[in-house]
């Protein structure tokens, strides 16, 4: 199992990634259906954390190997405490941003280099991460940390500047896509197969490298740049960004569960955590981008 984040190159969806139903159909000679290039197979089909003397009666009968409760693997628990946790260093740094820092004329300056530095290290971090094998905590905590500077400040701006109110109602179309989400995958209407994880993974990287096309375009032209980010035009690429993030968000929740399926170790919910962190952050700036949008007197 690998994080994961439309912002960062998702690294979890080749032949050798944790998504069991993403290799149908075994090879002659192969592993059984839903355990070949599974790193959470059991050790007959190449997983490096099976322990489970009941394995192989497992895979006769067609259920996911399952690890003892007692051999660490990760829990349900395990995803939402940590989830819980990067959350909540998120929250408490953005908030002590947002107190900290003000935006008023006199200091928005100050204020806006602060945040800037504070994302770029935050994505320095998130990278590094990404890049892992293993899950960091001190790692991923920092990420946070960082992260939650910048969206204090950020959100501070567009709630104290341009629309009042617009910090909450973007934490309550964040929770609301979460839900939804959550809800729709557990209820079967989001069936997370190798077409899905295409199209979604194709869709990202055509939507970001349309927003580096325009990030480009912004800085060496100036103004708007393509438009892609201000105006209708706005408004409908952050549409499309939050629809994005409801798509990884169901990728996110599919790892989750073949996860604790197929017995991944405890410290593999860091990286659950982390993706999560990641994904809620992509559709609450999304939501927050429309707000601004919505309500500038340009």
């Amino acid at each position: 199992m690998r994080s994961s984040n439309p912002v960062f190159s998702r690294r979890g969806f080749s032949r050798d990634n944790g998504y069991a139903g993403f290799n149908a159909a075994p090879q002659a000679g192969g592993a059984a259906v839903g355990t070949q290039g599974n790193p959470y197979a059991q050790p007959q089909a190449g997983n490096p954390y099976a322990q489970n003397p009941y394995a192989q009666q497992d895979l006769q009968y067609g259920a996911p190997p399952q690890a003892p409760a007692t051999a660490g693997r990760m829990t349900m628990d395990d995803v939402l405490m940590r989830t819980g946790t990067t959350l909540g260093v998120l929250i408490v740094t953005a908030a002590l941003a947002w107190a900290t820092l003000p935006v008023d004329d006199a200091n928005i300056s100050r204020s806006y280099g602060i945040a800037i530095g504070a994302g770029l290290i935050g994505m320095v971090l998130g990278l590094v991460q990404s890049f892992k094998r293993k899950a960091s905590p001190a790692l991923i905590l920092a990420y946070a940390a960082f992260e939650g500077v910048f969206l204090g400040v950020v959100s501070s701006v567009v709630d104290n500047r341009i629309a009042s109110g617009a910090a909450m109602q973007a934490v309550l179309g964040t929770m609301a896509v979460f839900a939804a989400v959550l809800v729709a995958y557990k209820a079967g209407w989001i069936r997370v197969n190798r077409r899905f994880v295409g199209f979604v993974m194709a869709a990202a990287l055509g939507f970001i490298v349309l927003m580096a096309i325009n990030l480009l375009f912004a800085v060496f032209g100036g103004g708007d740049g393509l438009g892609f980010r201000s105006g209708p035009l706005g408004i409908l690429f952050g549409v499309i960004g939050i629809l994005l993030g409801a798509c990884f968000l169901a990728l996110d929740f599919k790892q989750v569960e073949d996860g604790i399926a197929y017995g991944a170790p405890r410290e593999e919910s860091w990286l659950a955590a982390f993706g999560l962190t990641l994904t809620l952050v992509w559709i609450y700036m999304e939501f927050l981008r429309i707000i601004a949008i919505l309500n500038s007197s340009d």
